[in-house]
């Protein structure tokens, strides 16, 4: 699987934010409502630690290429 094609993972132990490049549209939607979890300029750019897991929901969900997406840990 290429990279542009892959399904990135980042877990906070409660919540796990997935990310496929392929769907994202670039809104910028995720960095300019939860800076402290989405930051394009950091590496990696989504920090799962940076928010509480109803915030990063709450964000996610506003997503409008579907690219971002979240599944809640056992």
């Amino acid at each position: 699987m290429s990279e542009e094609n892959s399904k990135k993972e980042y877990s906070n132990g409660e919540v796990t934010i997935t990310w496929e490049l392929k769907k994202c549209s670039h809104s910028g939607n995720c960095v300019r409502g939860l800076h402290s979890v989405f930051d394009n300029k950091a590496r990696p750019w989504i920090n799962s630690e940076g928010a509480t897991t109803e915030e990063i929901v709450n964000q996610i969900n506003k997503c409008p290429s579907g690219a971002l997406g979240f599944y809640f840990d056992k």
